[in-house]
């Protein structure tokens, strides 16, 4: 088998079905009936991808979706559905989905999109493999989540470790507000916006007496962090 996903569907003939196709392709499928026991299983084992079903008992997909991001902010994770509102799909977009699909639909289609969620994600482990990142005077230690610039050290709050590395994989690029906050707190919203400016802030405390290291606004679409060398 390769990767390993989660199905989270309540309806047990449809989520027979799809277990086996997905296995078919080679994908190593669990499959729990309702958002609780999707949850319980996500805590216990290990994966690459969750698919979630929307409308469940127990716990709703958007609730599961939020809490898996809690616990992973890397995770993917994909919304298959029957709601098709605009307002539904927009909701599921703003807990930090990959993709929102709408039932009924091409399974093959399906395959396709976890392939490319698939390898994006491999493409940003692979990024995210160097735990020790230069970054103008500093070294910043993703694992120990500290910048250390000669005998100093400041130690890391976990998402002011998590938004500087973001940034700093986006560097001369643009982070978007909206990828940092599904990301980093699960959720866009005005009250968490204001959280990460405040974060943004204190980053920029701690970068202050280099010159060369600059987070800037990009006014209504996010930051960018620039390191002159």
């Amino acid at each position: 088998m390769g990767h390993k996903i989660l199905l989270v569907e309540d309806d047990p003939c449809f989520g027979s079905v799809l277990k086996s196709y997905l296995e078919l392709s080679d994908y190593e499928v669990v499959h729990r009936v309702n958002g609780a026991l999707g949850l319980d299983a996500f805590r216990k084992e290990k994966f690459d991808l969750c698919l979630l079903d929307v409308m469940m008992p127990n716990m709703d997909g958007f609730t599961l979706g939020k809490k898996i991001r809690e616990i992973d902010a890397s995770m993917p994770f994909v919304y298959i559905t029957a709601k098709s509102l605009k307002e539904d799909m927009k909701q599921g977009y703003e807990t930090g989905a990959d993709d929102y699909i709408v039932k009924p639909f091409d399974s093959e289609l399906l395959i396709f999109k976890i392939k490319a969620i698939l390898s994006r994600s491999k493409h940003d482990d692979a990024e995210a493999k160097p735990k020790l990142i230069q970054m103008g005077d500093y070294e910043f230690n993703t694992e120990l989540r500290t910048i250390t610039k000669e005998e100093e050290v400041t130690k890391l709050t976990p998402k002011e470790a998590q938004l500087l590395e973001l940034l700093y994989y986006h560097r001369d690029g643009l982070l978007l507000r909206e990828k940092a906050l599904n990301e980093i707190w699960g959720m866009n919203d005005y009250f968490t916006a204001r959280s990460m400016d405040v974060y943004v802030t204190k980053l920029r405390k701690y970068f202050k007496d280099d010159p060369s290291i600059k987070i800037e606004n990009v006014h209504g679409s996010g930051f960018r962090l620039i390191i002159e060398v």
